[in-house]
């Protein structure tokens, strides 16, 4: 019962945010619009990835941890390599080397 209620919950999200999409053609936006939605990716990442990283089960601010070690090497990473595969995949294995050998 649960898994069905999270499911159509998914599709219902789903379908809301799908269909404002869909319903704008591109070519109605104007230069500024287009121009201003590229910087939304880059606007929501790190409000997603700031409380898994330095926030604890407290929500306290922490920095000496594995995530935030992970992190600054993928950043570099991220920085030189301008691949984001490379970026995540760093991260996920700098992250679970340190948790592993520390």
């Amino acid at each position: 019962m649960i898994w069905t209620l999270m499911i159509i919950a998914g599709i219902i999200t789903f379908l809301m945010r799908y269909s404002l999409i869909a319903i704008i053609k591109p070519e109605s936006l104007g230069v500024t619009t287009k121009k201003v939605l590229t910087y939304v990716p880059s606007a929501v990442f790190p409000a997603i990835i700031f409380p898994a990283v330095f926030l604890n089960k407290n929500q306290s601010l922490q920095f000496n941890t594995y995530e935030v070690y992970a992190f600054i090497l993928a950043l570099i990473v991220g920085y030189f390599t301008k691949n984001t595969i490379l970026t995540i995949a760093t991260g996920l294995v700098s992250y679970w080397f340190l948790s592993y050998i520390l």
